[in-house]
């Protein structure tokens, strides 16, 4: 029996890994624009609730018939439900040859099919039951546990009973009125003896209090500062993408346009916004000088160059390895050799790059990427007298 559920759990697997590919980016984006840092248990908790999700749902669907047309291997007068309530307890008693008077005999029940079956009806949701309680927290939410939990065993009947939606022209599998009481008891549950699991993870109160620690200490950690910087780097690669496929043109113009568009949203933007790019909006700080009285357009215009030059650098690097001359040419042997030390150099800046990301990662004392330190600029959350005030009309 257990080998029924091996295919379901493996494509769950398959399914979460291929999806958390996709979804990493995106979830460090919300921790760090929401909380300000990673929290690992959270993380923890919430991709293991999309785990668990596809794995119900794949035991509820899974193994799919071999072909749509499921009523060729029926019989005309199959029955696809069955809306007799606690049949299951019937089934389990009429099988077992148990005694009521004498207790030795109870050991049979766990020896039948539909006892397990039962067992699995009710385990299936016990740990949305969990899920819920940890988001909710507060027990006087039970009902909404209980309507949720019956909610969410309602949609994987009516699936069924549908031949998912029509995709298969007759049911595969009974609707059963058992398999909603279970389901609905197993996620009530799951809600009751969820803090003995939850006790193993941050509470959602400690969180919040490491938060409020992160925004009024004024700490932006280099993970939101990347983040932001890989923003504005996506807006320029998009812009330069539309554009140059509405108005294409030559290298040359290419890298004209690049240019134009970096200046936008490394300089004009910031120096527009009270030093905030997209990119730093999104993950909620802005950029400023250590309190010199310099025009804050030299700061900005510091932090552009060397991101521009630095892009620029390894762009030219890459065009020039690209260049073809034939093995018949006399420079063949020289553009080797400068092909050849053009790809030490570009892979020299890509692993001084990585190493002082690194760096700048790894050290706890607040270090500044080198874009930022050549400026003198810092990150900082501080409202500025403009971004406060939208936020007091938002309340």
């Amino acid at each position: 029996m257990m080998l029924t559920y091996v295919l379901p759990i493996k494509m769950a697997v398959f399914v979460f890994i291929f999806a958390s590919f996709f979804l990493v980016i995106p979830w460090l984006l919300y921790s760090y624009r929401k909380y300000g840092f990673f929290s690992v248990g959270y993380s923890i908790i919430s991709f293991s609730f999309i785990f668990y999700m596809l794995s119900a749902l794949f035991l509820v669907l899974l193994p799919l018939p071999e072909t749509r047309d499921t009523c060729s291997f029926q019989s005309a007068n199959t029955v696809y439900y069955s809306l007799t309530p606690f049949t299951f307890v019937t089934d389990v008693a009429k099988n077992s040859a148990v005694v009521w008077s004498q207790p030795a005999t109870y050991i049979g029940i766990i020896k039948q099919s539909a006892f397990w079956q039962a067992a699995f009806n009710f385990l299936l949701l016990l740990p949305f039951g969990v899920y819920i309680r940890y988001f909710f927290r507060d027990k006087r939410y039970w009902k909404h546990a209980l309507a949720a939990g019956f909610m969410l065993s309602l949609f994987y009947e009516v699936t069924q009973v549908t031949g998912i939606y029509g995709i298969y022209n007759c049911p595969y599998r009974l609707f059963d009125v058992d398999d909603l009481l279970l389901n609905s008891l197993g996620t009530l549950a799951g809600f009751a003896v969820a803090p003995i699991v939850l006790a193993l993870f941050p509470s959602k109160e400690t969180i919040q209090s490491k938060r409020h620690h992160i925004f009024e200490k004024d700490i932006v950690t280099p993970i939101p500062q990347l983040l932001a910087l890989w923003i504005d780097v996506l807006v320029v690669r998009i812009s330069f993408s539309l554009t140059s496929w509405l108005f294409p043109a030559y290298t040359f113009y290419d890298y004209m346009l690049y240019s134009m568009l970096y200046l936008i949203v490394f300089f004009v933007i910031p120096l527009c916004w009270n030093g905030k790019t997209i990119g730093t909006n999104f993950m909620r700080y802005r950029l400023t000088n250590a309190g010199s009285e310099k025009p804050f357009w030299s700061y900005i215009g510091r932090r552009f160059l060397a991101l521009y030059l630095t892009w620029l650098t390894i762009s030219l690097l890459g065009e020039t390895n690209q260049l073809d001359i034939p093995m018949s040419s006399a420079f063949y042997i020289t553009h080797v050799l400068v092909t050849l030390v053009l790809i030490l150099v570009n892979l020299t800046i890509w692993a001084v790059l990585i190493i002082h990301v690194l760096l700048v990662i790894v050290k706890k004392d607040r270090r500044l990427f080198y874009f930022d330190s050549v400026a003198d600029l810092v990150p900082t959350r501080k409202l500025t007298d403009s971004d406060r005030e939208n936020v007091l009309s938002e309340k």
